[in-house]
């Protein structure tokens, strides 16, 4: 099962008590964007068989959407963080490197 902690409340949650929201740190493309641009951001995912960057949102909780570092194998946790951060802190990805070297994030920007 996974459990995860919310960064806002601090409740250690299993996933019964969490909604999934995809994919984190995608570039959101809207109204005004080319074809190509909004269709990249509807479609294509990444979906990665180790280190993955998700939201969640605390549905039955606080009810705030926030981010997750998990191995999508192992269900290792990472750590968590507030959905408003633009990268993982860098404390979460020590962890990851500690645990997959040669691991690194790759540049969303």
């Amino acid at each position: 099962m996974l459990i995860l902690t919310c960064p806002y409340c601090g409740v250690r949650a299993d996933e019964t008590e969490l909604s999934p929201g995809g994919e984190a740190h995608l570039t959101r493309h809207g109204p005004g964007s080319s074809d190509d641009d909004f269709h990249g951001y509807l479609f294509t995912r990444e979906n990665p068989r180790g280190v993955h960057f998700e939201r969640w949102r605390h549905a039955y909780g606080c009810g705030k959407w926030f981010h997750a570092a998990r191995d999508t194998m192992t269900l290792e946790v990472f750590g968590t963080y507030p959905a408003q951060t633009t990268e993982p802190p860098r404390d979460i990805c020590d962890a990851i490197t500690a645990r997959h070297p040669g691991w690194n994030w790759r540049d969303f920007s």
